[in-house]
């Protein structure tokens, strides 16, 4: 018995050693010889951690910096180790997060080629297990035939007639926010001091709650409140290399992501049950989003539903995740921009009166989508302050890249923050707020059609921008028709990424209402 154990272990042992030598050796070396060859380096690969240290240590050591109100350099903050690399290595460059390779794309044809491409070969990257749970196996995750069969789902929700529809929900919820603050500066004498920021998070929580699950919208906010949890776990491990097998031990943080997801997916359920029921009492299934998905998914009569209950629950995460986090950090980051560029403020609020009419009047989607200048300004705060400052595919085989001859398995970075302020594509004053860049729309705001990349480009592009750019409009226009405002002083001016593109320290704002 002994010596069975002892043979076990052994043979554990030359295993274990084979694919260390493998994965964290052999591969790593033969990967940057390839790329060496073609003229592509990088920082220096190191057992097992690659480059996350040194990434690690060059973003602790920038975490202090603050900026001037006007400086929009947030590289420096977020992303100093591209800087670093890109200074020293160029534009394309490859490092290593842990021991996987992540080939920097930071040319446009080369980017576009990778999120135009419909062949599969750039394939979307593994999250991990707390992204997952967080966003869900929706759209943003699922490849090849799946998507589509998600897509053909989700896709009647997004039109743009079914969106206005969802107008007068997004100004009601807005309208609530704003009588709060209304009453704090009559309070106040006239002005108001308010943290816009978290604000912002509950306002768009409360909006998607509405829109996505109706009369359900309670339940929701449950949703939310986990979501805002896992979105904590996910930062917190994201810069950790992975080891193959650990999401199954029940540590800490694995047993609290396996609560948080049964309490996500039971929730969600529950909603879902209601709504199949109210069905076959010939109720419909309403026309929020969820009632939209649901519809289309049921497809005609005598016919096998398209997508399984697990894959609504998946869409549910990550409307509900994406609909809120992306569009409150959209509208907090607009607010900076205009209460620190007051003639640009002062230009919204005629167009919004213009357009829409005064205090009172309802807002409609026609005259929100009039909104020439709001457009153009969301799309300035989108190319400054994106959301998302990088995104990620991996290559499914073997392949060619711009000439590049690229592994399988390697991952190709996309940092669409450096990008947007590439002075080559954006012109000199790429560094600089300036929304006229957009006037003539998004594809001739720059020298390269494909530069705006906040909702990235080709067939997997974002299916809820519309939604969110409606939403940010009605959330300006009812903000610009009551208060003129500004960045309070003591404001600190700290981009910070936690998954998503925010303000470090919130963002206190001053608030005067207007004479009416």
């Amino acid at each position: 018995m002994a010596s069975s154990a002892a043979l076990a272990l052994v043979a554990l042992a030359v295993v274990l050693a084979t694919w260390v030598s493998q994965h964290l050796v052999w591969r790593p070396y033969a990967v940057a010889k390839a790329f060496r060859r073609q003229g592509i380096r990088g920082p220096a690969y190191r057992f097992f951690v690659g480059n996350n240290e040194e990434s690690k240590a060059m973003r602790v050591a920038t975490a202090d910096d603050v900026l001037d109100l006007r400086s929009h350099d947030i590289i420096r903050r977020v992303l100093p180790q591209y800087q670093a690399w890109m200074a020293a290595h160029g534009k394309v460059f490859l490092s290593w997060v842990g021991y996987r390779p992540a080939l920097c794309v930071a040319d446009y044809d080369m980017a576009k080629q990778i999120l135009s491409n419909k062949t599969g070969l750039h394939g979307k990257t593994d999250p991990g297990p707390n992204i997952m749970a967080l966003l869900g196996k929706g759209l943003v995750f699922t490849e090849g035939d799946e998507w589509a069969r998600h897509r053909r789902v989700v896709h009647p929700a997004f039109t743009m007639d079914k969106l206005k529809m969802m107008t007068k929900t997004m100004e009601e919820c807005a309208a609530k926010v704003i009588r709060e603050w209304e009453a704090r500066a009559v309070a106040a004498g006239g002005v108001a001091k308010v943290e816009v920021g978290q604000q912002f998070v509950e306002l768009t929580a409360d909006v998607i709650s509405h829109t996505a699950f109706g009369s359900s919208y309670k339940e929701g906010k449950e949703v939310f409140e986990a979501q805002r949890e896992l979105q904590y776990i996910a930062f917190s491990t994201i810069n950790k290399v992975h080891v193959p097998g650990l999401e199954y031990i029940p540590t800490k943080t694995n047993v609290r992501r396996w609560q948080l997801n049964r309490k996500v997916r039971g929730t969600l359920m529950a909603i879902i049950n209601e709504r199949q029921a109210a069905a076959k009492d010939a109720k419909g299934y309403g026309n929020d989003l969820l009632g939209l998905m649901l519809e289309a998914n049921a497809g005609k009569e005598g016919q096998k539903a398209i997508m399984s209950m697990d894959d609504i629950v998946a869409e549910c995460k990550t409307f509900f995740f994406a609909g809120h986090d992306t569009t409150s950090h959209l509208l907090t980051w607009a607010v900076f921009l205009l209460g620190t560029h007051p003639e640009w403020q002062r230009k919204l609020r005629e167009e919004v009166l213009r357009e829409c009419g005064g205090v009172g009047a309802p807002l409609h989607g026609d005259a929100l989508n009039k909104l020439k200048l709001a457009t153009m300004v969301l799309y300035e705060t989108l190319r400054l302050y994106g959301a998302v400052i990088m995104m990620t595919r991996t290559t499914t085989a073997d392949m060619e890249l711009g000439g590049i001859k690229i592994p399988k398995g390697t991952s190709t970075m996309i940092p669409i923050a450096i990008m947007h302020r590439d002075e080559e594509v954006w012109g000199a004053d790429a560094g600089e707020f300036n929304p006229d860049r957009f006037r003539d729309g998004v594809g001739r705001a720059a020298k390269h059609p494909s530069a705006m990349l906040a909702f990235s480009v080709g067939p997997r592009a974002c299916i809820g921008q519309d939604f969110a750019m409606l939403e940010a409009k009605a959330t300006l226009a009812t903000i610009l028709r009551r208060f003129e405002f500004e960045v309070a002083p003591e404001y600190v001016h700290a981009p910070a990424e936690f998954l998503t593109l925010q303000p470090k320290c919130g963002l206190p704002v001053l608030l005067k209402l207007l004479e009416q």
